[in-house]
């Protein structure tokens, strides 16, 4: 059961509502409300009920978008690959999972057309998939291949035994060479597919900066998560004023498809079944790099 507490004045229908702040589809919600399935201070509701201000939201049953997984044959950068793990380097532009609004194309549909060894993951759409990164994030990104590896990743990444950097083009000069950013992440509360710094129904978040190079009007980064939100850097880097650069969601400046300027470079883990410590590092992307060449 997933529990949501509003904390926050909407006045908004709940179809609306929850689909801005879920990854359902607003068709699934409106089948999930007429099958009772949504309540609200545990009452049954119409899609036209205006969420308010202290609502708790139960989603007592969960559902699945229909969507028929199809392996594609997509090329991947494969970095390393065992009997279970395998480790990708995501180009901008992909999509990790299908979902609401991207049924295909995506990492899953890679996956499955490369090998038939994928661990059942969190639900029918996320076979493998441990971890998530931004569709215009560039890097790795770890897959486990069975079941016993994916549960023992979810925990190494739950207890922080996963470690990662991530490289980034910020706007601005930062002053100081290091430093930690923590500040709690929540909804935005205008824009809901929006992350934003909020005390309000949000969880603490905290990001180690380190200034890699400074350029005339940028500035480039090497960023460490010790926590793991949804746009975490991208939210803590605008918020400090140094948004990361050609950023269409957190930045006002017009920006090009190639999406934010953020590279995961680096990630060491514990091979979950021979135990083997691991250590991986990719190079930018091209267009990452050519754009640095243009500043030097």
């Amino acid at each position: 059961m997933q529990k949501i507490i509003v904390n926050e004045d909407v006045n908004e229908r709940i179809d609306k509502y929850l689909s801005d702040i879920t990854d359902y589809s607003r068709s699934l919600i409106l089948k999930m409300l007429k099958d009772e399935c949504i309540l609200v201070n545990d009452n049954i509701v119409k899609a036209s009920y205006k969420v308010k201000e202290n609502d708790e939201i139960k989603i007592i049953k969960e559902y699945t978008e229909e969507i028929d997984l199809e392996p594609e044959d997509i090329p991947l950068d494969i970095v390393f690959e065992d009997e279970n793990v395998i480790l990708i380097n995501k180009p901008s532009g992909m999509v990790v999972h299908p979902g609401s609004g991207n049924p295909a194309h995506t990492l899953v549909n890679a996956l499955l057309a490369h090998t038939k060894n994928l661990s059942e993951g969190s639900d029918t759409l996320r076979p493998g998939i441990v971890h998530r990164i931004d569709k215009d994030t560039s890097g790795l990104i770890l897959v486990a291949k069975n079941n016993k590896a994916h549960e023992i990743l979810a925990d190494d990444f739950k207890n922080k035994k996963v470690k990662r950097k991530y490289i980034a083009l910020v706007k601005g000069i930062l002053s100081h060479n290091h430093i930690t950013i923590d500040a709690p992440i929540g909804r935005d509360k205008i824009d809901r597919k929006k992350m934003m710094v909020t005390e309000h129904n949000s969880k603490d978040a905290i990001t180690h900066v380190n200034v890699l190079k400074r350029f005339n009007k940028y500035t480039l980064v090497e960023c460490e998560l010790k926590t793991g939100r949804t746009h975490q850097i991208r939210v803590h880097l605008a918020y400090i004023g140094h948004p990361v650069y050609n950023d269409p969601t957190y930045q006002r400046d017009k920006t090009t498809s190639f999406g934010q300027f953020l590279h995961s470079s680096e990630i060491t883990f514990t091979e979950p079944i021979t135990k083997e410590e691991l250590h991986f590092k990719v190079p930018l992307p091209n267009e990452f790099q050519e754009f640095l060449d243009t500043l030097d």
